[in-house]
């Protein structure tokens, strides 16, 4: 994707990185509404478009956080294909059977198809990682949400009251843990395509 145009839209991205009140405000008052309206014809309510959005917004703060996530289409496109997909999962989870898809509104931009598919991968990866981080004992999801927070090994090992080569050694050992379970899970493989 690093030699793709990016898009002018990019800064609906980088402000809600940024927690820009005044993006996220223009985020909802310009491609919200599309998306409510969507799922409301498409067997949700009010309530539930809320959700999808909020967690949708959740997911591109995350990527944006974390993988620098370059936008190479229109936010609207984009945004409401997350939102879109997310919903269609719902449906599915909850095993509606009367399900109408309004298909008028789906953009055909294939940038945006391109990055939302990548989105929802990242979703589905962080969701593994949580998942698998959970089934850790507490001493290594200490240290690992401690080296989350802080850079240096010297403080994480002062904060957990170790040593420096004990703190660098758990720290390898859980990680390994970590990625035999992430690697052992079922929907690992399903990820990797």
């Amino acid at each position: 994707m690093s030699d793709k145009k990016i898009h002018e839209d990019q800064k609906y991205i980088d402000g809600l990185a940024k927690n820009n009140g005044f993006i996220i405000q223009t985020i909802y008052d310009k491609f919200v509404p599309k998306v409510v309206n969507y799922i409301k014809q498409n067997s949700g309510d009010t309530a539930k478009a809320q959700d999808i959005v909020q967690d949708t917004l959740v997911t591109i703060y995350n990527q944006a956080h974390q993988k620098d996530l370059q936008l190479t289409c229109p936010f609207d496109a984009y945004f409401f294909l997350l939102c879109k997909r997310k919903w269609l999962n719902e449906l599915k989870k909850n095993n509606k059977k009367e399900v109408t898809i309004n298909e008028e509104v789906l953009s055909k931009d294939d940038a945006a198809q391109q990055l939302s598919f990548e989105t929802s991968i990242f979703e589905e990866k962080q969701a593994l990682f949580n998942e698998m981080f959970q089934k850790l004992g507490d001493a290594c999801k200490d240290l690992l949400k401690a080296t989350f927070k802080i850079k240096s090994m010297e403080e994480v090992a002062a904060s957990l009251n170790v040593s420096y080569a004990y703190a660098r050694k758990k720290k390898s050992l859980c990680i390994g843990q970590l990625t035999k379970l992430v690697q052992a899970s079922p929907k690992f493989n399903q990820l990797n395509y």
